[in-house]
């Protein structure tokens, strides 16, 4: 009777992992998560209550994280876990500060992070197009009769 209780708490744990690494599949950061229609968000809980923050609704999940990570230092301190440690700015005024300050501070950061990817991203689209386009001007001429000169068979 104990082998069988082992053999179904492995059974559980085994697909509470498996669970897990499709949250992580759909959820690539901490603190975020994609709406039905393609939009990051981030919220976060306040510490000893029942309420949350409004972080934003941002187009890339990077943005979104950038903001929870906003956030979450205002709230917990240095030794809040983070998605990005290394991109946080060190603020020596760590005083306690509402919960509308704290989501003015990370909206605004998610806010830039949002306009920088999507500037990145549009920008090498355009360039992966104007290359294509490149490629294009490169073919061929089908309705031409081939020149003996510039044969490929050199």
């Amino acid at each position: 009777m104990m082998k069988e209780e082992f053999c179904s708490s492995t059974s559980t744990r085994n697909m509470n992992t498996e669970k897990q690494k499709q949250e992580q599949e759909k959820k690539p950061y901490k603190g975020i998560r994609m709406r039905k229609w393609g939009k990051w968000v981030a919220e976060i809980r306040e510490p000893n209550k029942r309420s949350r923050i409004w972080l934003g609704s941002y187009t890339t999940p990077i943005a979104a994280a950038r903001a929870y990570d906003t956030a979450v230092f205002y709230l917990r301190g240095p030794s809040a876990r983070l998605n990005f440690p290394e991109l946080i700015f060190q603020d020596d005024d760590l005083r306690d500060m509402s919960a509308a300050s704290i989501r003015k501070k990370a909206t605004e950061v998610g806010a830039r992070v949002d306009a920088l990817q999507t500037a990145l991203h549009s920008s090498s689209q355009q360039r992966s197009e104007s290359n294509s386009t490149a490629r294009l001007s490169e073919k061929p001429d089908l309705n031409k009769y081939p020149n003996p000169e510039s044969s490929d068979e050199d």
